[in-house]
């Protein structure tokens, strides 16, 4: 499984130059900070990651690609009703 830590999703927020790109690396940090609020840490809890896998590796290829976005936050969107948490927010 594919691992970004905070400093990996901090510096993809930075060096992200695309518009889609920007605001996938943002969702990204806004899903870590959801569930750093809201269980033992982004590091802790493999539910968070887990379900942001599709969105880091959205992240990572530089992706472009709206439809692709919106399918690789569909997990998130998930873990999120199933355990009241926010949906994040770019």
């Amino acid at each position: 499984m594919m691992f970004m830590n905070r400093s990996d999703i901090d510096d993809a927020v930075t060096r992200a130059r695309h518009p889609v790109t920007q605001r996938a690396a943002r969702l990204l940090a806004a899903w870590r900070d959801v569930v750093d609020a809201n269980s033992d840490g982004w590091a802790h809890w493999p539910g968070g990651p887990r379900a942001a896998r599709q969105l880091m590796e959205f992240v990572q290829r530089g992706d472009t690609n709206e439809r692709a976005l919106a399918k690789a936050m569909g997990p998130i969107h998930r873990l999120c009703t199933k355990h009241s948490l926010t949906r994040p927010e770019a």
